[in-house]
């Protein structure tokens, strides 16, 4: 062959090219933390929750009760009639899983009487771990500095 390179088709590849994937993974990498923000909130109704100087926002959450200053509950994401149908709900999700952990956001409005109703629900189904989601409010002892 004249002026051209010969070329050995039986060598051995002895170079790897890593930049496709490293562009693939920090994609991936990008996708996985603008969805993690939606998928770790899944607030469906706007509310304004309590605050509280102590706790931590982080909770592991398997069954969410949301009590809107509307009147509206949603449980686990999902609409449903009235209050009392927590407890069918509760209960069969105990049933599944004895440890159950419930947290419950109730907007700053709602009474207190339809929140301990919930409670009350939450105790006859069977539920001992519950929770209340909050907001974070400095310290008032804080406040004044």
């Amino acid at each position: 062959m004249a002026g051209g390179a010969s070329q050995d088709t039986d060598d051995a590849i002895v170079g790897i090219n890593v930049t496709p994937l490293v562009d693939v993974t920090l994609v991936l990498c990008i996708i996985l933390m603008v969805t993690a923000k939606m998928v770790a909130q899944p607030t469906s109704i706007p509310m304004e929750l309590p605050r509280a100087s102590q706790g931590s926002t982080e909770v592991q959450t398997m069954m969410s009760i949301e009590l809107a200053a509307n009147g509206a509950t949603v449980v686990d994401s999902k609409a449903v009639p009235a209050d009392d149908a927590i407890f069918d709900l509760a209960k069969a999700a105990h049933e599944r899983n004895p440890e159950l952990r419930v947290v419950i956001r109730a907007d700053t409005t709602v009474q207190h009487g339809r929140v301990i109703h919930v409670l009350d629900l939450l105790k006859q189904a069977g539920v001992a771990k519950i929770a209340f989601a909050t907001a974070f409010a400095p310290p008032v002892h804080e406040k004044g500095k």
